[in-house]
């Protein structure tokens, strides 16, 4: 690392930092899932088929928007094309894409995560699903950028989830939280007898206004 600026090692650290809780919080198994951020037109990526807690200085990774090979030795990870469509097409600077069981599980189910709490405003309405195609194509990168019109969080069908944010943490957070509506829906919709209620779009409207003005640099609510 000593041969790269202290800027860019700082954002590789954190990006490990973040890559390893997502295996943690147990939103990946093993290998899977994928991290990323950009710093100016430098992609910086975790590398493809290398477990988080062996990942150090040396292994930093970083491709140009295009996709060609900036720094590092490592192959980047199979998932390139999905980052590099959203920094193309959105104003995201992170992204997190995890295989998260209970929002995997509801990607199966429907073609939308059913509003069942306001926090679906933070990510911008309801979470859209993804048709399935085979990870790492083009396709796929497509198909997710249509789920993520407006939104800043998408489901794909039968593989996971894909979040983005200013800078990782909010990734992470948006990452986090859509996992955890996800579990709700599932746990509220698993109770025979019993149909949850969900929030109007009007609801979700006035949440996400509130949302906007919320804590002390707009952090989700605790």
């Amino acid at each position: 690392m000593k041969d790269h600026p202290d800027h860019l090692a700082g954002a590789w650290s954190e990006l490990v930092a973040t890559a390893r809780r997502t295996a943690a919080d147990g939103l990946v198994v093993g290998t899977s899932g994928n991290v990323s951020v950009r710093v100016k037109d430098l992609i910086l990526v975790t590398p493809s088929g290398v477990p988080y807690d062996r990942l150090g200085p040396s292994d930093i990774t970083g491709v140009d928007l295009e996709g060609r090979p900036i720094i590092g030795r490592l192959r980047p990870t199979s998932e390139l094309p999905l980052h590099l469509a959203v920094y193309r097409h959105t104003p995201a600077t992170a992204i997190v894409h995890t295989h998260a069981p209970h929002a995997t599980a509801v990607s199966t189910l429907v073609p939308e995560l059913p509003p069942i709490h306001y926090m679906a405003a933070a990510l911008g309405g309801p979470v859209r699903v993804a048709p399935y195609a085979l990870y790492g194509s083009d396709e796929l990168a497509a198909h997710m950028l249509d789920a993520l019109r407006d939104r800043t969080a998408a489901l794909l069908q039968n593989h996971g989830t894909i979040a983005y944010g200013d800078d990782l943490a909010q990734a992470l957070d948006r990452t986090a939280q859509l996992e955890w509506m996800c579990r709700v829906w599932l746990t509220a919709v698993s109770v025979p007898g019993h149909t949850p209620s969900l929030l109007s779009p009007a609801q979700l409207d006035a949440a996400g206004e509130r949302l906007r003005g919320y804590g002390q640099h707009g952090h989700a609510p605790a």
